[in-house]
């Protein structure tokens, strides 16, 4: 209950004094190619509920249907504003309004498309006891997720042989330490990440 109540007091406070950020990042999206500014994507949320996850859209419209669903290196997908969104981690912000509506929290293990939890089921039925999050041990890790996989031979089968698994693992170390101050640390941790 007291990390729901952080949740909604903090994602209401961000979404109020980003907001200036949040438009200009959509305006530039906008302005520098064709298509919606968010960018939606089916994720699994706590207890098996499938929700939207909220993005500035990084790549062209339908980058689905050329490639897909990982991204690797430069991938060629990706808008001119979209790799500036990336590095900066700004496309995330829009998950403070899933934060807001109680889809997502600010720490807990990353959210998965309904295809990699069905490849690891028995795992995913105990990461989803808890709201999934924007941060927590693996996002630290794998900050530059889509490099590592840029220089696979297969980014398919690094991602889901060697990548997840890991990102799986930090996931329940995740859960086993959880608390209010451990959730801190990894928000306070992440901030520094960004600044790099």
């Amino acid at each position: 209950m007291m990390k729901r109540m952080f949740d909604l007091l903090v994602s209401f406070c961000g979404l109020l004094l980003l907001w200036p950020v949040l438009l200009v990042s959509a305006v530039l999206v906008k302005l520098t190619s064709p298509g919606p500014a968010l960018y939606r994507q089916q994720r699994m949320g706590l207890n098996f509920q499938p929700f939207d996850i909220l993005k500035f859209r990084t790549m062209v419209v339908d980058a689905h249907k050329l490639g897909g669903q990982i991204t690797a290196g430069r991938d060629p997908r990706i808008t001119s504003v979209g790799h500036f969104l990336r590095k900066t981690k700004i496309d995330e912000l829009p998950q403070l309004i899933n934060v807001f509506k109680g889809e997502m929290s600010f720490v807990g293990p990353r959210p998965e498309v309904p295809r990699y939890v069905e490849m690891f089921r028995d795992d995913y039925a105990e990461l989803l006891k808890v709201r999934p999050g924007i941060t927590d041990i693996a996002s630290l890790k794998y900050r530059h997720e889509s490099e590592l996989l840029g220089e696979s031979d297969n980014p398919e089968t690094t991602y889901t042989q060697v990548i997840l698994p890991d990102k799986i693992a930090l996931a329940k170390e995740y859960i086993r330490r959880s608390s209010i101050l451990f959730d801190l640390q990894l928000i306070f941790k992440t901030v520094l990440r960004m600044a790099e």
